[in-house]
């Protein structure tokens, strides 16, 4: 069986919501899948593929996956890799996509990683700190935008080219 990591980093639990949505979508088709967080994550050794996610927060990543590309580079570069991050909130939020920060796109780059995908996040008024986001969460911005029928497919499509050996 083939093992694949999901690892995760957001501060609120919504990205994590979507790696187990697609860790559960990889283990639908036969893979053998570990979730685990961004900073948990001591080495990729063991895994023929990793799905990384990160919850933007003012167009950057979680330092703790920015870190997990930085120090397992030569190893993710062996192996596919699949990017995807969360947080485009609001009206259009689900289709909308967003460019990698340029530090993780230079990273990406370096690990000749897949295409990155853009899903919706989530925006809890009860859960924000600070002026900024407490405004935000007080508009249309509020709500959660994941498009749970979009993340299932794009892990199918994860799936089947795990299942296959896609070269990298």
């Amino acid at each position: 069986m083939t093992a694949v990591l999901v690892a995760h980093s957001g501060r609120h639990g919504g990205t994590r919501q979507i790696a187990e949505v697609i860790a559960a979508e990889l283990r639908e088709i036969g893979l053998s899948v570990d979730v685990r967080d961004a900073a948990d994550v001591a080495t990729v050794d063991g895994y023929a593929a990793v799905v990384l996610g990160s919850a933007l927060y003012y167009h950057r990543w979680r330092p703790d996956a920015v870190r997990l590309l930085e120090h397992h580079a030569r190893a993710l570069a062996e192996r596919p890799v699949w990017l995807f991050h969360s947080g485009p909130c609001g009206p259009g939020a689900a289709t909308h996509q967003v460019g990698l920060p340029a530090n993780v796109a230079l990273l990406a780059a370096r690990i000749d990683a897949e295409r990155t995908a853009t899903f919706g996040g989530r925006l809890d008024p009860s859960t924000v700190r600070g002026l900024i986001p407490r405004l935000m969460a007080s508009g249309q911005r509020a709500g959660d935008f994941r498009d749970w029928d979009r993340i299932k497919a794009w892990a199918r499509d994860v799936g089947r080219r795990v299942r296959i050996g896609v070269p990298h």
